[in-house]
């Protein structure tokens, strides 16, 4: 009996360190949030739950390493975590072999399709080639049909570039051309005459972190906003606020929460008031990515009545919720979760009702799977 009473544990690695700090301290937050709810409750099935947070330093290798001691020395039951489309699939490696149920919660092609997809694989963010097809479709109807993409160097923003180029010919638009730069770059100025010389209409920022914000504040400071329109794939609150309004004024983004959903969904007002009791500000898009997947999962395991993966994967396979923001549901074939979009445009001071109402929510793309790719091109046949 007294093994039944030993904690279920979740391992959660995250950049803690590095040019992703914030945005990983707001995961934890999150998923800090949702263990503290089920643990006030009672547990899960009398049992407390445990999350390990471990600092992944955004390096493929040491979130390998920090993955296989969690599974092998702290006995973990399950994983969630990952920011790094990189990073994600050194977990998903660990976790595949060992058999153990990982949910990732950043963005990432490759996660949900063969061969580095297994059914212990699941995605509660979305990934570039959604968000690529819903905000870059909406961009092309709204903002103009000629695209340049600076992006960093690294598979999220290799996928976002493509996706955009696909979005730019599927909607007879022009994909004039794409730069990459390092990852945690701090000088984007050489890159700018040849942008300049292009003549787009939308400037696609396909990085995230301080590289958002560095490459926000040189665009602006360079002229580049009396040009062009400037478009944040995943538009980061975390920066906007450390940013300010005047670097951000008139910066486009996309996003699958903003906490002034709270406003017109019921989900999201439990979350933001939730959070907000616990923080003393509102939270953004990647703590409700970590809040609902540790949610997603616990949830899983509550309906399964069981630890055992075989049955908390047949709980999670074609399962629809609303955690946070309205309805969600788990692909059966591939185990993504798909989810509404909202395009989102920064605030000027004069508009800022307060420090945190930084977006406006100019649009919202409902959830469709027609934006993802089928399950057949992701190799499940």
């Amino acid at each position: 009996r007294g093994q039944s009473r030993d904690p279920i544990k979740i391992g959660f690695p995250i950049p803690l360190t590095g040019p992703y700090g914030a945005e990983a301290s707001d995961q934890q937050a999150g998923a800090t949030l949702a263990v503290d709810e089920v643990n006030a409750r009672g547990g899960l099935r009398g049992r407390r739950v445990e999350l390990l947070v471990r600092d992944d330093q955004l390096k493929p290798g040491v979130g390998a390493q920090r993955t296989k001691e969690l599974i092998e020395s702290e006995k973990v039951h399950f994983v969630i975590g990952g920011l790094s489309a990189a990073v994600q699939m050194a977990i998903n490696e660990q976790t595949k072999a060992a058999r153990i149920i990982y949910v990732s919660i950043s963005q990432s092609n490759e996660i949900t399709a063969r061969p580095d997809w297994s059914p212990y694989t699941f995605h509660e963010a979305i990934n570039p080639h959604i968000t690529s097809q819903a905000v870059g479709g909406w961009a092309l109807r709204n903002l103009g049909k000629r695209l340049y993409v600076l992006y960093a160097d690294y598979a999220f923003g290799h996928q976002l570039r493509d996706g955009f180029k696909l979005a730019a010919e599927k909607r007879g638009g022009t994909f004039l051309g794409a730069d990459p730069h390092p990852l945690g770059a701090t000088d984007y100025s050489a890159l700018f005459p040849r942008i300049q010389a292009a003549k787009p209409d939308v400037l696609v920022l396909a990085n995230f972190g301080k590289d958002q914000l560095n490459s926000v504040k040189q665009a602006a400071s360079f002229g580049l906003k009396a040009q062009m329109k400037l478009l944040c794939p995943v538009f980061l609150g975390t920066m906007r606020r450390e940013g300010g309004p005047e670097i951000f004024d008139g910066v486009y983004g996309g996003t699958t929460f903003s906490w002034e959903l709270a406003e017109r969904i019921s989900s999201a007002k439990r979350f933001v008031e939730a959070f907000q009791k616990k923080h003393q500000r509102p939270p953004f898009d990647y703590a409700g990515y970590a809040y609902s997947g540790t949610r997603l999962l616990l949830e899983a395991v509550e309906r399964a009545q069981s630890l055992e993966p075989d049955k908390v994967i047949a709980a999670l396979e074609g399962h629809t919720y609303d955690h946070y923001k309205g309805k969600q549901w788990i692909r059966k074939c591939d185990h993504q979760s798909l989810q509404d979009v909202y395009v989102l445009k920064s605030r000027s001071a004069r508009d800022q009702k307060s420090e945190w109402s930084i977006f406006e929510i100019v649009a919202k793309v409902d959830a469709d799977e027609s934006l993802e790719r089928t399950c057949k091109e992701l190799g499940h046949a």
